[in-house]
């Protein structure tokens, strides 16, 4: 006869809540991840109405020079439906996925003219891993270099380049517009990203001949050159100039680096003091610690967001950086100098060495 023996199983001892999960039940308690409907259809509305306004001038105007006026609107307005394709790309907007991929083609695709697919693909890689080599795309090296490198004997020029990559941060940015374009043509005519995508491609070309052809319209060819030119140049001084201040100058990860999320996000970000206005120029991205933390968080959410994130990561010991604009910008452009005068090594800070993996 066999005799069976019953097994007690035993009860599961619960983990400790982490850091980030007290926090997590703090804001959700605090109803700061509710959508906020009212907020996001009059801020479109009212940048719907702002094109619409910069196009009746246009075709006022007609053949004038001070079209440039109007290039100079448009690119800032266009730079803000990027911030509206943005809050979509993060599911800011509506609790439907499918609702914010359709808000996201309107806003962000249609009238800022950027690839959703592109812009989701880079963006969810940089949120996962803020300022790590190899992992982050925004600090991939191209043009600049957001960390040293091992030195390749470069010509006289691009060693003159990079010594001085610093001061030429802010009039590169003049040509990051084209680039944010050619990147979303790219992907969306190209398999880059997976798979084709005919509904962005179709919004997209809706988006470009519609443009063009109001702009050689109205205006002779070397009018609607400068307007074009103008006009990209301000949206992506306008977007570099907001994005810059939040990663560029903090600790940089290496590859193999091992850091749990919370520490991941606020250490790695930079928040500007700010007040409505400056809010409202930078699209709500100068609460960068509190959106890394949290970027299913409605825009107008992060405000009252900081009020409990700074004091919390105050009381844990985890530092929470915060300066003025000015400051941040020169903090960018001192940072990228000694980097490419190679007088600078990330890796060496107490902090990035802590989060080394032990042998």
């Amino acid at each position: 006869m066999s005799t069976a023996v019953s097994r007690t199983r035993q009860p599961r001892t619960p983990r400790p809540p982490t850091e980030y999960s007290q926090l997590l039940q703090t804001v959700q308690q605090a109803g700061l991840m509710k959508r906020r409907y009212g907020y996001y259809a009059v801020k479109s509305a009212l940048m719907v109405l702002a094109v619409a306004g910069i196009v009746a001038g246009m075709i006022l105007l007609g053949e004038s020079w001070l079209q440039l006026l109007l290039a100079v609107g448009l690119g800032l307005v266009v730079a803000h439906f990027g911030f509206l394709g943005h809050d979509a790309a993060h599911r800011q907007i509506f609790l439907s996925n499918k609702a914010n991929h359709r808000a996201g083609l309107v806003l962000g695709t249609l009238f800022s003219g950027m690839s959703l697919t592109w812009w989701n693909h880079k963006h969810n890689k940089h949120h996962g891993a803020p300022n790590q080599v190899d992992k982050d795309p925004d600090i991939k090296p191209s043009v600049l270099h957001f960390y040293p490198l091992e030195s390749s004997g470069h010509s006289r020029l691009v060693a003159f380049l990079r010594r001085n990559q610093g001061w030429l941060f802010f009039p590169l940015l003049t040509l990051e517009g084209i680039n944010l374009h050619a990147q979303s043509i790219i992907t969306s005519v190209t398999r880059r990203s997976g798979k084709r995508q005919p509904v962005e491609m179709a919004v997209l070309a809706v988006r470009w001949v519609a443009y063009l052809g109001l702009v050689f319209w109205v205006m002779d060819i070397g009018q609607a050159a400068a307007f074009l030119g103008l006009q990209v140049a301000v949206l992506g001084v306008y977007l570099g100039a907001t994005f810059a201040p939040n990663h560029k100058g903090m600790p940089i990860l290496p590859a193999d680096a091992k850091i749990d999320f919370m520490r991941r996000q606020v250490l790695m970000s930079r928040n500007i003091i700010s007040n409505r206005f400056t809010t409202f120029a930078m699209g709500g991205l100068n609460y960068q610690i509190e959106h890394h933390l949290f970027p299913s968080m409605p825009r107008p959410n992060l405000r009252r967001a900081q009020a409990i994130i700074k004091p919390f990561c105050i009381d844990n010991g985890v530092a929470y950086t915060e300066t003025t604009l000015s400051t941040s910008y020169a903090i960018v452009v001192r940072y990228l100098n000694l980097v490419g005068l190679r007088a600078i090594d990330p890796f060496t800070c107490p902090l990035v060495a802590s989060m080394r993996p032990r042998s």
